[in-house]
């Protein structure tokens, strides 16, 4: 799950497009890491990639989202006009455009989620700007739609995040009023919605208040949804959303409970385990686990910063329970880290990554063999794909 993207990216035209492309983010390999998740036995391999229409401008570049059993990835990329355009990634390493109907040339489309069919989930903008949530099927046919409520204003509509092996599909959308709820898409087409109690309901842009989910593995085989909700003070709070709707948050202890602070919930695998992360008081970052006993184990990756937008943030966790992520240091620079369902920790830089502040190594997807996809940032801010194989 990665989220917020958009909203640090301000000022000039290109930054403002930026910005409008990069909410869409909102925000198997078995090749040496056994399926318990250990320690890597050899120094894994990692390829690194760009999409063809990626641009080569600050904050354009290739933006990986999901990766599946087979080895496929989905992501974006961001073209020298700022305009997005889907990809899938096939193992041999050739690319496929993802153009969903509907898609304003302007804007474009996002791909976030993949299952082992095939099947991607995603959202494109409309010539209004608008978000619409799709459906594309290993053959190339597309399903668009919207959930029940969604608004029709500016950078307001639905994301499809999140797709299970029965190709039900999980997300946000953001209603009229800029507040963000949830949603579940069944494979006959049917929608839910739902929020989380005591999520808040004032927003002045979508990705304020409300209820979020997570994003790329936050719906599980068995149906079960997993994220965060933010109250009406703007603190963060985890969720777990059952097959039969019933919703139950948590809190870590320790978390912060000032504005956009306390616990946020970034996946669950078919076990119920949800990885993530908490704020703490002063504005750092610390890794979470939260098995589906309601028991939540927290930890932090040797050399993570402790100062305010430093720390550890858990990402996604695949079938046997690795949990993949980044880690921020005391320099504001990112690098990636596996922690095993054991809890050992490996830490990882892709070649090429900058060593400034708000650079560096960022991790997305893990599948059931260990492989990760995620990006890097250079040091003149452009994004790049990896693929690493333990």
């Amino acid at each position: 799950m990665r989220s917020g993207l958009a909203f640090g990216l301000c000022g000039t035209a290109a930054r403002h497009k930026a910005a409008l492309a990069l909410y869409l983010i909102t925000c198997a390999f078995g090749l040496g890491l056994s399926a318990e998740g250990k320690d890597w036995k050899r120094k894994p391999v990692i390829i690194t990639f760009d999409a063809p229409d990626a641009g080569t401008g600050e904050y354009q570049g290739t933006y990986p989202q999901g990766l599946n059993a087979s080895g496929e990835i989905v992501g974006f990329s961001l073209d020298v006009n700022y305009v997005l355009h889907a990809f899938l990634r096939a193992r041999n390493g050739t690319f496929t455009t993802v153009e969903a109907p509907g898609a304003s040339p302007t804007i474009g489309t996002g791909a976030y989620t993949i299952n082992a069919q095939g099947t991607i989930g995603g959202a494109y903008g409309d010539d209004s700007n608008v978000l619409h949530g799709f459906l594309r099927f290993p053959e190339g046919r597309f399903v668009t739609f919207e959930a029940p409520g969604a608004g029709t204003g500016y950078l307001q509509g639905t994301l499809a995040y999140s797709i299970n092996p029965e190709d039900e599909v999980a997300g946000p959308f953001c209603d009229a009023s800029s507040v963000s709820h949830g949603f579940l898409r069944a494979s006959d087409g049917s929608i839910s919605t739902f929020e989380a109690p005591n999520a808040g309901h004032e927003s002045a842009v979508c990705g304020g208040q409300g209820t979020f989910v997570a994003g790329t593995d936050g719906l599980n085989p068995q149906g079960y949804v997993a994220g965060n909700f933010r109250d009406a003070d703007n603190v963060n709070h985890g969720y777990v959303r059952s097959p039969d709707g019933r919703i139950t948050t948590f809190d870590v202890p320790g978390a912060g409970t000032g504005a956009y602070q306390g616990t946020v919930g970034a996946a669950i695998n078919a076990a119920g385990t949800v990885p993530g992360f908490y704020v703490d008081p002063s504005g750092a970052d610390h890794g979470l686990v939260r098995a589906a006993d309601g028991t939540i184990t927290t930890f932090d990756v040797p050399g993570a910063g402790t100062g305010s937008g430093q720390g550890t943030l858990g990402q996604n966790i695949n079938t046997p329970g690795a949990i993949d992520g980044d880690f921020v240091d005391a320099n504001g620079v990112s690098h990636g880290f596996v922690r095993s369902k054991t809890g050992a920790i490996t830490t990882f830089d892709v070649p090429g990554a900058g060593t400034s502040a708000g650079q560096g190594t960022f991790a997305n997807q893990i599948n059931a063999m260990g492989a990760i996809t995620g990006f890097y940032v250079d040091a003149n801010n452009v994004y790049h794909g990896y693929l690493l194989i333990p």
